[in-house]
């Protein structure tokens, strides 16, 4: 299931999806694009690697209100950057450090739910 939201999203209403995603999900990855259509090597590479540990997982396409995501993403994790990876309610972080966790062989733990 992939969550897709309209271009006229306030960012009140982000800030509220945002919430209500990242504490309703075991494990969500906000990202450019779909999980069909990664607009961005990052995001690609994010989808990858939690594809290898998980089956399935929410996607959140922030493409169509791209600044009031990462404002609203930037009050949960203190970054700006994009892709983001919440598991169970908690920042993970980014492909950088999903890259580096699975180099370690601890992403598989750390995306268990």
């Amino acid at each position: 299931m992939t969550f897709e939201p309209g271009n006229d999203l306030s960012e009140a209403d982000v800030r509220e999806r945002v919430e209500e995603l990242i504490e309703s999900n075991d494990v969500v990855l906000f990202m450019k694009g779909n999980q069909l259509m990664p607009q961005c090597g990052y995001s690609a590479r994010a989808l990858e690697l939690i594809g290898k540990h998980r089956e399935s997982f929410e996607t959140v396409d922030v493409l169509p209100a791209l600044d009031a995501y990462r404002a609203a993403l930037k009050e949960h994790s203190g970054w700006e950057t994009i892709p983001q990876t919440y598991v169970d309610g908690e920042f993970v972080g980014g492909s950088d450090i999903l890259s580096e966790l699975d180099e370690r062989g601890e992403l598989g733990e750390t995306l268990s739910a």
